[in-house]
């Protein structure tokens, strides 16, 4: 069974303990962990790995030793209540065991947990799971994280109170940070709020985001999205000093210019509350406009996929290309 969208958020907080098995994949490796942990922690409790309750059960060690799997997954604790085994990093090659473990799945066995990185429509072992009748299949997106799962999240650290601006601001802060980033902010906001009893408000939350959301990449894409040219390559030069690879510096500016599609299609209008880039931002969409910022998503995609390939190109080099290349398009 696959689930999508607000489903595979409250599944994901509150797993089915009766169900054999659990796929979570995506690109996002630090988005998987994060979901993955939340599934763990609604399945066997916080004290569930203290009471040895939760296998973990890495791809590689499967490969050498595939028996590890059934054997965890039928075992007997010492301690009562559900047990979990957690398969990380899988890959297609693991499905045909992972198939016939969760056939020989009982009541009572720990439930298997698997998780995996990008898998493609044609992937074995997302359609294992999509078929089985008592498994679930959920697939994490670059999307940024939802309301309710904004909400969870509050909740979770116990940030029960939010002031509505204070709300929108972390919305917005949401679609700029990495998944990681985003839950640590909130961590540090519930720190930041311990014993005090009124909402959030804008002021806390002004004073716990990051001072700079990637400040060293960002200076390089704002002078590409604003066309300034000169400005580019030593810029670049600056950051590839300070260690900042290509890729990074790609997938900075593919965000950046995602944000400034959707501000240029009308999906994401200006908001109140907490964004200090919103602004400048807005500026941005409106002088490149829709079809434009679509070939410059289209030359970044194609950017991406070539410093992920063979190719013996000096990366830096193939990226400081695009960016000036991106300055002509605007």
């Amino acid at each position: 069974m696959i689930l999508r969208g607000a489903e595979a958020v409250r599944y994901l907080a509150k797993p089915d303990p009766s169900r054999a098995g659990l796929l979570i994949f995506g690109q996002d490796a630090m988005r998987v962990a994060l979901k993955r942990q939340e599934a763990v922690l609604g399945l066997i409790g916080p004290e569930g790995a203290a009471e040895m309750r939760l296998s973990r059960l890495p791809a590689s060690d499967l490969r050498r030793d595939p028996a590890a799997l059934m054997d965890a997954m039928t075992a007997k604790g010492f301690f009562d209540g559900p047990r979990a085994v957690l398969v990380e990093e899988a890959a297609d090659g693991l499905s045909d065991l992972i198939g016939r473990v969760l056939k020989e799945w009982r009541p009572g066995d720990a439930q298997v947990v698997v998780t995996a990185g990008g898998l493609t429509g044609r992937s074995s072992l997302k359609k294992l799971f999509e078929a089985h009748p008592n498994a679930v299949c959920i697939g994490l997106y670059d999307d940024p994280p939802t309301r309710e799962e904004i909400d969870t999240m509050l909740r979770q650290a116990g940030l029960g109170q939010v002031e509505p601006a204070a709300m929108a601001g972390l919305t917005a802060l949401s679609r700029d940070l990495d998944p990681g980033d985003f839950r640590q902010t909130v961590d540090k906001l519930a720190l930041y709020k311990l014993g005090d009893a009124t909402p959030l408000s804008v002021a806390d939350l002004a004073a716990m985001a990051p001072a700079s959301i990637e400040a060293e990449v960002d200076e390089v894409v704002h002078a590409v999205a604003e066309g300034r040219r000169t400005e580019v390559a030593p810029l670049v030069r600056r950051l590839e000093a300070q260690g900042v690879n290509a890729v990074a510096l790609c997938i900075g500016a593919m965000r950046h210019f995602r944000s400034l599609h959707r501000m240029a299609a009308g999906a994401e209008a200006a908001r109140g509350g907490f964004n200090p880039r919103q602004e400048r931002m807005q500026r941005q969409a409106r002088q490149w406009g829709v079809n434009r910022l679509e070939d410059a998503l289209a030359l970044l995609v194609e950017t991406d996929l070539s410093l992920r390939s063979a190719s013996r190109a000096p990366a830096m080099a193939v990226m400081e290309r695009t960016l000036i290349r991106l300055c002509t398009v605007r």
